[in-house]
């Protein structure tokens, strides 16, 4: 009777023991930070094409700090139909949380020009032109980049629609 419960035992202590080496495992793998070990690195729909890239060393801009933030660069290119309003978020995630963070914010709060600027991005995607984001910071803590593209086509322009472009460090999601 006493080996049995001493067998118990064991395999108890082993099964503790594997789950705790398989939630080390994990919790360490969900902890790491985004770095992008190829750049560029493109996402494309039938809509729109988003590409991150190294950002450009400039003076005027912040350098990448080891343990807090890298920096990067974004282009969007409108590759499909025509739109009339066009918006792009960018977001990073936080490992502790399940909030995203936005990396731009209204300047001061005062979003009242988003509409006319809305309209104004549109048409200058329409006309091939990018939108590019030269310089951005990314959270060293940040495993997830996500770029959100909320428009509404021309002749439509009571509907939204959205499309969600991922980056991770394997590349995307």
């Amino acid at each position: 009777m006493k080996k049995k419960e001493g067998i118990k035992k064991v395999k108890r202590v082993l099964f503790s023991l594997c789950v705790l080496i398989f939630g080390f495992t994990f919790v360490q793998s969900k902890a790491q930070a985004l770095t992008f070990t190829v750049l560029p690195i493109t996402q494309k729909t039938d809509q729109w094409l988003v590409k991150v890239s190294e950002a450009k060393n400039v003076k005027e801009f912040a350098s990448p700090q080891n343990g807090e933030y890298k920096v990067y660069s974004l282009e969007v290119k409108n590759i499909g139909g025509k739109a009339a309003t066009v918006d792009v978020q960018l977001y990073r995630n936080d490992p502790d949380s399940i909030t995203r963070f936005s990396l731009f914010g209204c300047p001061d709060e005062n979003c009242i020009k988003q509409k006319e600027d809305s309209k104004t991005l549109a048409d200058s995607l329409n006309d091939g032109s990018p939108l590019r984001f030269k310089h951005f910071m990314l959270a060293d803590k940040a495993s997830e980049l996500e770029v959100d593209i909320i428009w509404t086509q021309k002749g439509k322009e009571g509907r939204h629609l959205k499309q969600t472009f991922k980056f991770t460090e394997d590349g995307v999601n």
